[in-house]
């Protein structure tokens, strides 16, 4: 993505908003140069979309589990097995139990876990929701990847189907997720169906 790259509509004005991710100073070097990796090929089978193929939206529908907050949405119909939107962040190596926008980009052999965290900067994939009481399943999911400059990124993926253009873009949070905030899968479904989980 160009450095210069302007804010989405609907940013919130409270965030930093990041057109490529960023380190933080617990990343070690040797870690950094792992990160940034070597080019190689992408992978075949999948294609890539150009850059804003979603949207930020508030969500206004009072039944919804974010309701008065943000989602993301297709802009256009976005094919199956195809990369929706990187999920931009601070890569770091520090422990952050307390925020609900960092995901596992990688663990070393060595048990070091490196995220990317876009509580306080990131991109418009931080809006993406879980799909508990959404949609039946999710449409889309997070997957980690080279890209052809060789940095290992974590990217939005659309799933089996194509996502109409107007539909929530929605993933699973995963068991772990829900876990780390004392609920089981099934409470967690419950939570969402009464609109207190889900919001992003």
């Amino acid at each position: 993505m160009p450095s210069d790259r302007a804010p989405p509509k609907g940013w919130p004005v409270t965030l930093q908003y990041l057109p490529a991710c960023v380190y933080h100073s617990s990343v070690p070097p040797a870690i950094r140069s792992f990160i940034d990796g070597a080019p190689s090929r992408p992978r075949g089978h999948l294609h890539t979309t150009p850059a804003r193929t979603c949207a930020i939206r508030a969500i206004s529908t009072p039944s919804h589990p974010a309701h008065g907050q943000r989602g993301l949405f297709a802009l256009g119909t976005i094919a199956a097995r195809t990369l929706i939107v990187e999920y931009v962040g601070e890569i770091h190596c520090d422990a952050r139990a307390e925020s609900d926008y960092d995901l596992s980009l990688h663990r070393l052999a060595d048990g070091t876990s490196v995220g990317v965290d876009a509580q306080r900067m990131g991109n418009e994939a931080r809006f993406v929701n879980d799909f508990r009481g959404i949609r039946a399943k999710p449409n889309a999911e997070f997957g980690e990847r080279r890209t052809a400059a060789g940095a290992l990124r974590m990217g939005v993926w659309s799933l089996s189907e194509r996502i109409k253009k107007g539909e929530e873009i929605v993933v699973s949070y995963g068991k772990a997720w829900w876990q780390t905030r004392g609920l089981s899968d099934a409470r967690a479904a419950a939570w969402a169906s009464e609109g207190l989980v889900g919001a992003r």
